[in-house]
Parts: structure tokens; sequence; C-alpha cells
């Protein structure tokens, strides 16, 4: 059935909330509604010679159909109101609701490591030490980043760019990576506050990240996708360790209106249901995706 404006703005308005919400991966959302392969098939135009030959000579007729111009902007648009609209929700959980907030994230981020592990068939010897590097590296870049990263405009540049490349690899979102570089909380409050200096900044990073990557992502995961999936496994159970609930406790004591050094509720039977509840939002987007396959 022929997607219109208003159901790619829909997906889009997905793709977007799972964009927002570490552990969920916003190319998965695609793949589920049936866009992913134009979604792909647009941004690979981009590295197109002829497209950009057409928007210099002036035929913006054939640029806009080239780029699948009128699709973009409809997703684009689901997108960006999607984020806009669930940045203070995430905020505010954040801040008041920190444990149950992470252990959601926690379930999310372990189920969709699970769900990778079960769609790797037939594990050899080499197989094992691609995911032991992977995992390694995971632990290595969550325990050696700081609680604090800068917030120069090069960083949140870099932050851009980076989680931008992950909406076509499966199984990170891009949310995830700000997780990992510290940058979740801040661009969550940029959003909330429309601080547009930083979104500027964002979002240049993002489509220098898309122009420049995209090309060798697809190249990647057509060469060396066996490879390039075991590594990721392995890197996204070595980072559980930056969303363990408890792993911020003055966060907690914060949210608690406690003193710094004051015994806090750990809240554990909260933490586990949330936990689970993540657990089972991933398994039933998988239900939904293989069914429609």
């Amino acid at each position: 059935m022929k997607n219109t404006d208003l159901s790619v703005g829909f997906k889009g308005f997905l793709m977007g909330a799972a964009n927002v919400v570490p552990g969920v991966s916003g190319g998965t959302i695609a793949l589920i509604t049936g866009i992913y392969a134009e979604v792909i098939e647009a941004l690979n135009s981009l590295m197109v010679g002829t497209t950009w030959k057409a928007l210099f000579h002036g035929e913006f007729r054939k640029f806009w159909q080239c780029i699948h111009g009128r699709f973009l902007l409809a997703l684009l648009i689901g997108v960006v109101a999607s984020v806009f609209s669930l940045a203070k929700l995430m905020t505010y959980t954040l801040a008041h609701f920190p444990v149950q907030t992470w252990a959601f994230f926690f379930g999310l981020i372990i189920a969709s490591a699970v769900l990778m592990f079960r769609d790797i068939k037939g594990w050899r010897a080499r197989d094992v030490i691609f995911a032991l590097l992977g995992l390694g590296l995971g632990l290595l870049v969550c325990t050696l980043s700081p609680t604090q990263t800068p917030d120069s405009w090069w960083f949140i540049f870099l932050c851009g760019a980076v989680a931008i490349c992950t909406m076509i690899l499966p199984g990170i979102s891009g949310s995830f990576v700000l997780v990992i570089f510290s940058k979740y909380d801040f661009m969550m409050n940029a959003v909330a506050q429309l601080d547009v200096p930083v979104l500027l900044v964002f979002t240049a990073g993002g489509v220098a990240g898309i122009l420049a990557f995209s090309k060798f992502l697809h190249w990647l995961l057509g060469r060396f996708e066996r490879q390039t999936m075991l590594v990721l496994l392995g890197f996204v159970l070595g980072s559980l360790v930056k969303v363990w609930p408890w792993s911020n406790p003055e966060a907690i004591r914060l949210s608690q209106g406690l003193e710094a050094g004051m015994p806090y509720a750990p809240h554990i039977a909260a933490a586990v249901l949330w936990c689970l509840i993540g657990v089972v939002l991933v398994l039933g987007i998988d239900y939904l995706s293989r069914r429609r396959s």
C-alpha cells in the first residue's frame, strides 16, 4: 500500500520516539512500518553525484525526486515532532524517577542484545573473539568515559555525527550513543528548553555524519555483516554498565530531596518492574517485525 504524507509522518513520529529512548532503534521501527528500504535509498541518494549535479544545474524538481524529498520531509516532520514532545517527559522522569527510568532503559538494551544474540546462527571460535572484542570495547568506552563530558561545540557536533549513523545500524539507537558519551541528559534538556545553538550544532553534526559515513556503513554491513553484528553485540553488552540504574547515587539522592552522602531508597521492586516492561516492549516490537516479515 502506498504511503501517504500523513502515514509517513506518523511513522516518523514512531521513529523519533524510538530514538529518544536508549535501546530501541529507529531503524527497527522503520523496518516494522515498511519504510526502511525507502529511508536507506533516500540516504544513499545523498551520496550520488548526479543528485547534487541536478541541484547545481538548477534542476530542483529532479533533485527533489532523487532524494525522495516529499517522503523525507514528511518523515522529518514526524521525527522532529516526536523528539520535541517526548524530550520534556524524559527530562522529567530522569530528574524525579532516575532509578525507574534507567531500569527501563536497561531492560530495553539487554532485550535488544538478547535478540541480536539469537539472530546469529552457527557460532564458531572466531565469532567468540569478535564478540569479546566488542565487549572489551564497550567496557573500555563506558568505564573510561567521564561522567561529565565537554559541552563544547566540537563535542556536540561529534555526538550528532556518531548518533545519526546508528539509525542504519541494527540494535543501537542514537540516544544510546548519547548515553555512552554522557550527553543524553544534556541533549534532552536542550530540546526541552529549545536551545537553538546547541540543536543547530548537533543537527550539523548529524548531516555531516550521514554524508561522511553512510556509504562506509553500507559497505561494512554488506561485506562484513556477521563480524559487525558480533562486535555490536559485545559492545552493547559491555555498555550496560553505563545504564545501571544505581550508577549515579547523587542523582538518586537529588531526586529524593536528600543531601549528599545520605542513604537513599533504592526502589528495587520498581526497578525490576520497569526493567521487565522494557524487555516486554522490545520483544513485542520484535514480534511485530517478524510477523510483518
